[in-house]
């Protein structure tokens, strides 16, 4: 298949990118609520991405079949990404938040940042600015204060374990996806790779063994309100609003914008997530994690204006 070439647009990029972290900060409320209703989080990261899958397909097959086509050569990397960049990222963040506050889990999954400007340097031997570095140095200080991390290690230690593998392989989905999205479609690259996802927990969880009966339930949200909302009801939004629309919204931004750039900007997420589980599941923000947060539109912004 030849290369596809297209126009760069920035500004589309950073607008598909923006909706895509307001709907995933949005979904970590969602996701938690689930969870703490009794869902093991490998079910659930199941649910979430065959739901997704099964959704992708149906479009996928009507606008780019042919780029559903892939080659021998192409198996192994295509592969190899929806497990680790789409059905690990998913488990381990779903490990982390049912252990910590979603905004803590956040923190440590984005020094992921970090990791991208680290490859770029050295592993893709690419320039990069000393204004980047000191931009990603006050991000992780902002994210530091809006978690408020500082009041000392006392977290949970397979939350944290969960957090900190989240982070690598959320690198890995910025780094590979930025390569795979300029062979095929956004749509197709998500596809595969949510078929790889699906066919992984597949094997690791038979779905001879699932139990519908999860379908049925109710769970309270806002947390601790009287307004119960269907489990069935919450699982779809996490599937369309939750799962296929940011994930193709951050591929779409990944073929305009360069991998550091889209996890610099991503590093909004747990400011995003933060805000909306105060709201949600009453995780209070105190005004250390508001100045944090003003600390991290700084970092984008000094970040952006880095740009090569």
């Amino acid at each position: 298949m030849p290369k596809r070439i297209k126009p760069k647009n920035a500004l589309f990029g950073h607008v598909a990118l923006i909706i895509s972290i307001l709907l995933f900060a949005s979904n970590g409320s969602v996701s938690k609520s689930l969870l703490v209703s009794g869902i093991d989080a490998t079910r659930l990261s199941q649910i979430r991405v065959t739901g997704a899958f099964l959704v992708l397909l149906v479009f996928a097959l009507f606008l780019v079949r042919d780029q559903l086509k892939v080659k021998r050569p192409e198996l192994l990397p295509i592969i190899s990404y929806g497990i680790i960049g789409v059905a690990l990222v998913q488990f381990l963040y779903f490990v982390a938040i049912e252990r910590m506050p979603i905004g803590v889990a956040l923190v440590i999954e984005y020094t992921a940042p970090v990791l991208v400007a680290l490859w770029a340097r050295f592993g893709e031997k690419e320039p990069v600015k000393k204004r980047v570095w000191l931009a990603l140095a006050l991000t992780l200080f902002g994210l530091s204060l809006v978690t408020n991390i500082w009041n000392g290690f006392t977290l949970d230690s397979i939350g944290f374990i969960a957090a900190a593998l989240a982070a690598v392989s959320l690198a890995i989905y910025f780094i590979t996806g930025e390569k795979l999205v300029q062979k095929r479609s956004a749509l197709a690259i998500v596809t595969l790779a949510f078929g790889a996802s699906t066919i992984f927990w597949a094997i690791i969880l038979p779905w001879w063994n699932f139990d519908t009966d999860i379908f049925s339930g109710q769970v309270s949200f806002p947390e601790n309100s009287s307004n119960m909302v269907s489990i069935s009801l919450m699982m779809l939004w996490m599937i369309v609003m939750g799962t296929i629309a940011p994930f193709f919204l951050s591929f779409v931004a990944l073929s305009h914008l360069k991998a550091r750039t889209v996890a610099i900007v991503g590093t909004l997420e747990p400011v995003f997530a933060s805000a909306v589980a105060f709201f949600v599941l009453n995780e209070s923000l105190l005004a250390i994690q508001l100045l944090g947060g003003a600390v991290v539109i700084a970092g984008v912004v000094l970040a952006e204006s880095a740009k090569e």
